[in-house]
């Protein structure tokens, strides 16, 4: 340890803390840690890399919203538009995603039978409808996070690998920070952008826990005959049964799986892989040529579902950045400027100003902490 005191100590170096590292790095010195060997081995590595402005929900729509511009002029979209299927039995689900989102600003349509085969060839006569989000896009994801490592260097920024923080000690000038491989560092605030490992840095840091939660998803790879068309949108099932969408001559494809686990190196299970093979059989009239590969990610929610940025509220010197689902990529841009301008004391700028941070503070948790 030298004797230096960081501004700012981030703890993951994931899309949430490359991209928070970037935006305070112009305003303060920051320091970040990976527990990895290099940063975005977990949710970041594994994400299906899409943009979508309904998911996620209402209370999400502003961050992505915002973000679009930012990804746009950066070269990181590339549109793909999406389809979310309907059979006649789901038309309560269809007028239901349509009542959500009224008034939300994003831009969805209804398709009859007719126009969803001219997006979506060999589907089963059932699928009668959906909704399509016209501005859905694919995500160049690899491409954002070195954005965002890039740019936190670019401004001083330190980033650590293999840095697995062990303990965090409060002091008077503010944390001490030892990490598994023996680092020592210190510094004046922490930002707590973990992932699912979120709760648990805050037990180190004797921080009250909030409840975040990481739950898996499973992707397959998929070889098709006839081969994915390149064009294919994002083809989603209203209920959240599956998704689908091309990659690289091959079809991405989920089964929307939601299931809770623990921090860690997680690993698709067979059922998992079965039940979204079976939910695209059932879709399509398209064959299986082979199951090329499959993997899981971790994504992790606090018990509202919407992110947490902001001080905790018994110590101001811990910034939550944490609770992004799926969608932390996509809403990367708004949610890092955000989260800056909170830690800085800064006001909104034109990318936040139409973002409510008090929706995402952590004090929205107050009444159940006091109360646990």
């Amino acid at each position: 340890m030298n004797g230096k005191i960081w501004d700012f100590a981030v703890i993951g170096a994931g899309m949430a803390g490359a991209s928070i590292a970037a935006e305070l790095a112009p305003h303060a010195s920051v320091l970040l840690l990976e527990a990895e060997d290099t940063p975005g081995y977990h949710a970041t590595g594994r994400s299906a890399a899409f943009w979508d402005e309904c998911y996620g929900g209402p209370g999400v729509v502003p961050l992505t919203l915002a973000s679009g511009p930012y990804l746009q002029a950066h070269g990181f979209l590339t549109t793909r538009g999406a389809l979310h299927l309907a059979r006649a039995e789901d038309s309560a689900a269809l007028e239901d995603f349509f009542a959500t989102f009224a008034g939300t600003g994003v831009t969805i349509e209804r398709l009859d039978r007719a126009a969803i085969e001219q997006r979506v060839p060999g589907l089963r006569p059932e699928w009668c409808a959906a909704i399509h989000e016209p501005a859905c896009a694919d995500i160049d994801v690899a491409a954002l996070h070195q954005h965002y490592l890039a740019a936190a260097r670019r401004e001083g920024g330190e980033v650590v690998c293999r840095a697995r923080v062990e303990r965090l000690e409060r002091r008077a000038e503010g944390w001490r920070i030892v990490t598994a491989a023996g680092g020592e560092y210190r510094a004046a605030r922490i930002v707590n952008a973990a992932g699912a490992w979120a709760d648990s840095v805050a037990t180190l840091a004797g921080i009250a826990p909030l409840g975040i939660r990481p739950y898996r998803r499973t992707v397959v790879q998929l070889r098709v005959d006839p081969p994915a068309p390149t064009d294919l949108p994002l083809v989603l099932d209203i209920n959240g049964g599956f998704y689908f969408k091309p990659d690289g001559g091959r079809l991405w494809l989920s089964p929307h799986d939601e299931t809770p686990d623990e921090p860690g190196d997680t690993a698709p299970e067979e059922l998992d892989v079965a039940i979204a093979i079976d939910r695209f059989e059932q879709t399509t009239d398209w064959r299986i040529a082979a199951l090329e590969r499959r993997w899981a990610g971790l994504r992790s929610f606090a018990p509202d579902r919407l992110p947490v940025y902001g001080p905790d509220l018994a110590d101001s010197s811990f910034f939550w950045f944490a609770g992004q689902g799926g969608f932390g990529i996509q809403t990367a841009p708004a949610a890092a400027r955000l989260g800056s301008q909170i830690a800085l004391g800064l006001g909104p700028d034109a990318m936040t100003r139409g973002i409510d941070p008090a929706v995402y503070a952590p004090a929205r948790f107050a009444t159940a902490l006091q109360s646990a």
